[in-house]
């Protein structure tokens, strides 16, 4: 039998297997194993007190209320940047250049087409597409290069443009946040990432991306997507300048967005990389990040979907995070330069994905960025 399969059959703290938590952990405990919406003070009494396996063991018990077939999902994609120039100057990034800068750059098509038709040939399904907020572009140019590729690359997923370009592009054309959604999905954008979520608060926003769109701005931006039929994932990248506190903040607002909406198709929680940027400071290890991912999972009862980060926390931590709640191992990531310009490097081919979610008892299946599994699945060869 499969550790997945164990899994389920696996009493979770019944009785003394709770053994040194307190009255008040093992009551919440008991909620979440009888399918109860935690309150705020649920969640600030479990990240405060209860211990990792706790956490771990009930975050792994709502996955599998949600997801009981033994399966991991990842999705085949490339990271575009399509440009590095940026005025936001945001303390954690090391990856931007100011205007002006020689190292700064935008794709030309021919650059973006070679890129998207590696990701075809290496059976991608989707392209994320993201850069800077560049003050001299306007947004008739990023409808032209959206339109470019879904004209000539039909099958490709356009999954592009963050809530504070979104809002860059707003308050540049001067404009409402709605029609620049409208016209970029008539333009041809599929959905919509969650990046610039950072932390979903501006006590810590105005610290470390002073000039990046407020947490309500943010929020907007994910439901007036929705509202127009547009998909989206939501985003948080931990351990710079919050406090515990600032994390149960975000994921709450999250959940009352998703409340209203149903739009989020996924929750990707990383830990911030602080190698060449302004925040100095050492990376969260690998237990505060499963006990946020753990919390992450209890919390957003409403959203289907929690992804591992193997890029920022590596294979090993990512395949332990199969068993905190999460059910999807994320990208393949044929290309990503923002975590890697902050000096993290790890990188994983197809087959070693595989290979690490088989190694933990589920079964590989790749999938759109909706959920849908793809069709054919791929053959992998040496898969354990």
């Amino acid at each position: 039998m499969s550790a997945a399969a164990n899994a389920t059959k696996a009493p979770i703290m019944p009785g003394g297997s709770s053994l040194g938590e307190s009255v008040d952990v093992r009551a919440v405990a008991a909620k979440v194993l009888e399918g109860a919406r935690l309150t705020r003070a649920d969640a600030d009494l479990l990240y405060a007190h209860a211990g990792l396996h706790t956490l771990g063991h009930l975050a792994h018990a709502v996955r599998l209320r949600k997801h009981p077939q033994p399966v991991v999902t990842y999705v085949a994609d490339r990271n575009i940047n399509y440009s590095n120039i940026c005025v936001c100057a945001c303390r954690f990034c090391a990856f931007f250049r100011a205007p002006g800068h020689p190292e700064g750059y935008v794709l030309t098509r021919e650059e973006l087409g070679r890129k998207i038709e590696e990701t075809l040939a290496l059976g991608g399904t989707q392209i994320l597409l993201q850069g800077g907020h560049h003050p001299d572009l306007p947004l008739s140019f990023y409808e032209g290069m959206i339109g470019w590729i879904r004209d000539t690359y039909p099958a490709i997923h356009i999954h592009a443009f963050s809530p504070p370009e979104i809002v860059f592009f707003a308050e540049l054309e001067k404009i409402t946040v709605a029609e620049v959604i409208a016209r970029l999905r008539a333009a041809g954008l599929h959905s919509i990432p969650g990046g610039g979520a950072e932390i979903l608060v501006d006590e810590v926003r105005t610290q470390v991306s002073p000039n990046k769109c407020s947490a309500g701005r943010w929020l907007g931006v994910m439901e007036e997507a929705h509202t127009q039929g547009l998909r989206t994932t939501a985003t948080m990248m931990f351990g710079h300048e919050e406090e515990p506190r600032h994390r149960l903040d975000h994921l709450f607002a999250v959940r009352e967005v998703q409340d209203r909406t149903g739009g989020f198709t996924a929750f990707i929680p990383w830990t911030f990389q602080p190698a060449h940027t302004n925040i100095h400071r050492d990376p969260e290890p690998a237990p505060a990040y499963l006990r946020l991912l753990a919390l992450s999972r209890l919390v957003l009862d409403n959203v289907d979907n929690v992804q591992a980060s193997w890029v920022t926390m590596g294979p090993q931590v990512a395949q332990l995070a199969l068993y905190f709640g999460a059910n999807d191992f994320g990208s393949l990531m044929i290309e990503e330069n923002v975590v890697a310009a902050a000096g993290v490097s790890f990188s994983l081919s197809r087959r070693e994905i595989h290979n690490c979610i088989r190694a933990a008892g589920f079964t590989p299946v790749q999938r759109t960025m909706n959920y849908t599994p793809v069709s054919p699945q791929p053959v992998v060869e040496g898969e354990i």
